[in-house]
């Protein structure tokens, strides 16, 4: 069973940054992608960001050349960087584990925390 402990959220003015974590437990899951996802009242949930064992990234339209993703594989561990945020940032942001590829695959959720952008 793979537990996702998530960190990072906050309150933050438009402009500022924040830095989210989420830290996988060692377990039998083998972990080939990492990423957060996020999702705004009455939206459905959207890829923010994903990230593969070999570094390679993939990014939502919306946060290319402002977010930054990476992880750490020795510690099963994710991050997202994000800088410029904006009030359309806001939402929850769900980490999610998967054994499989970008676009499908067996996935894990972490319980989410909360990210707002102040006007």
């Amino acid at each position: 069973q793979v537990q996702l402990v998530e960190s990072g959220g906050g309150l933050v003015q438009a402009g500022g940054s924040l830095r989210l974590s989420c830290a996988a437990s060692p377990s039998i899951f083998s972990i080939d992608i990492m990423g957060w996802y996020r999702q705004a009242p009455g939206k459905q949930r959207e890829l923010v960001a994903a990230i593969a064992r070999d570094g390679l990234a993939n990014y939502g339209n919306s946060v290319k050349g402002r977010f930054t993703i990476s992880r750490d594989n020795a510690r099963n561990t994710v991050y997202l960087q994000m800088n410029s945020l904006k009030p359309e940032d806001t939402g929850v942001y769900y980490c999610n584990v998967r054994r499989g590829t970008f676009d499908a695959g067996i996935d894990r959720w972490g319980q989410g925390t909360q990210v707002t952008v102040s006007s």
